[in-house]
C-alpha cells in the first residue's frame, strides 16, 4: 500500500503564494482533487510528482522525499495537464521510449497502448492526434511500468464521452486493486462518479477532505435542503415547521412537493418519519437537493 504525504507544504513564486500550508495524505483508492482555477492544484501535483520543490514543508512517497529523488518514478506515473510530447514520433514510439526509460521493452509499451485503447492509432504521428488521443497516449506512457501511484492533472480534457467512460472505468479498477490514484478535474460530475474521497483546495489553502456527503453534513452553518412528496403535504408541513430543526418550508406547486430547509440534520432525519407515522402520512419522496458534490463545492468556494 503506497501513500503520498503532504506535510505543511507551501509554495510561492516571488510574492505570489500558490500553495499555503497544506497537509494531507493521499492513500490507496481514487481521490479527486478539486478547486477553482488558480487554486493551486497543478502546483500541488507538480510537488507530489517531484517536479517542483516545496518552499516549506515536505512531500514524501512512503516516507521518501519526492524532490530530487529519481527512485520514486519506479512507483509513480504522471499525466500532466500541459503538453510535453514529441510530435514527430508515432504513439507507439513515444510509449516505447518511456518503457525503455524504465528498463522495459516493447511488450510493456504494447500492453499500455492496449489498456487505453490506442492500438488503432499507434503508428500515426502524434502531430495528427486529437486532444483526446494525446491524453490517452500520455496515459499509456504513465502506465507502461504499472505504477502503484498515478497522478493525473485534468486527464479528461478533450475526450469524447466514450473515451471518458473508458478512462473512468480504468481508474476505478486501479483504485479497487489497491493503487493510489489522484486526479484533478473541473467536471464535478466525473469526480462525483469516480472518487471515493475528495480533497478541496481554495485560494491555495486546504478547504476540506473526505467523502463529500460527510463534508456536507458537517456544514452546520448551512441549512440542509430536501424535496419531500407525501400523501398529505399540508399536515406534514404544519407539524415540521413547529419543530426547531426546520427553518423554512416552501410549497413547490410545479413539483407538487415541499422544499424544506433543515438546520439540525440529525434531529430532522428522525423527526420526519416519526411525524409521518403519527399522522398516518405516506412519504412518497425524500430527496436531499443540496448534497451533490456541486453543492458542496459551491459552498466551500463561497465560504
Amino acid at each position: 500500500m503506497t501513500s503520498l504525504t503532504i506535510d505543511h507544504v507551501s509554495r510561492w513564486f516571488g510574492n505570489v503564494v500558490a500553495v499555503n500550508d497544506i497537509t494531507m495524505t493521499i492513500s490507496p483508492g481514487v481521490t479527486g482533487l478539486l478547486g477553482p482555477n488558480g487554486a493551486g492544484k497543478s502546483t500541488l501535483i507538480s510537488m507530489m510528482g517531484g517536479f517542483l520543490a516545496p518552499s516549506t514543508g515536505s512531500v514524501t512517497l512512503d516516507g521518501h522525499p519526492t524532490w530530487r529523488n529519481e527512485t520514486i518514478y519506479k512507483h509513480l506515473g504522471i499525466v500532466p495537464e500541459r503538453e510535453g510530447m514529441y510530435d514527430f514520433l508515432t504513439g507507439r514510439e513515444f510509449v516505447v521510449a518511456n518503457a525503455e526509460l524504465h528498463g522495459l521493452g516493447k511488450k510493456a509499451a504494447q500492453r499500455a497502448l492496449a489498456t487505453v485503447e490506442m492500438e488503432y492509432a499507434q503508428d500515426r504521428k502524434i502531430s495528427t492526434y486529437s486532444k483526446g488521443m494525446r491524453q490517452r497516449v500520455k496515459m499509456a506512457s504513465a502506465l507502461v511500468h504499472e505504477p502503484s501511484v498515478l497522478l493525473l492533472d485534468e486527464p479528461f480534457n478533450g475526450m469524447d464521452p466514450r473515451q471518458r467512460m473508458q478512462l473512468m472505468e480504468l481508474l476505478r479498477t486501479m483504485g479497487d486493486d489497491g493503487r493510489t490514484v489522484l486526479f484533478s478535474s473541473h467536471i464535478l460530475e466525473e469526480v462525483e462518479q469516480l472518487a471515493s474521497h475528495i480533497e478541496v483546495i481554495v485560494a491555495g489553502r486546504h478547504a476540506a477532505s473526505g467523502d463529500f456527503r460527510k463534508i456536507r453534513r458537517l456544514m452546520t452553518d448551512r441549512p440542509h435542503r430536501y424535496l419531500v412528496r407525501s400523501s398529505d403535504d399540508r399536515t406534514l408541513a404544519a407539524a415540521l415547521i413547529a419543530d426547531p430543526s426546520t427553518a423554512g418550508i416552501e410549497v413547490d406547486l410545479d413539483e407538487g412537493a415541499l422544499r424544506i430547509q433543515a438546520v439540525d440534520f440529525g434531529r430532522f432525519t428522525t423527526l420526519l418519519p416519526r411525524i409521518a407515522r403519527e399522522h398516518d402520512i405516506r412519504l412518497l419522496t425524500v430527496s436531499p437537493s443540496d448534497e451533490s458534490l456541486e453543492s458542496v463545492f459551491s459552498y466551500l468556494v463561497a465560504a
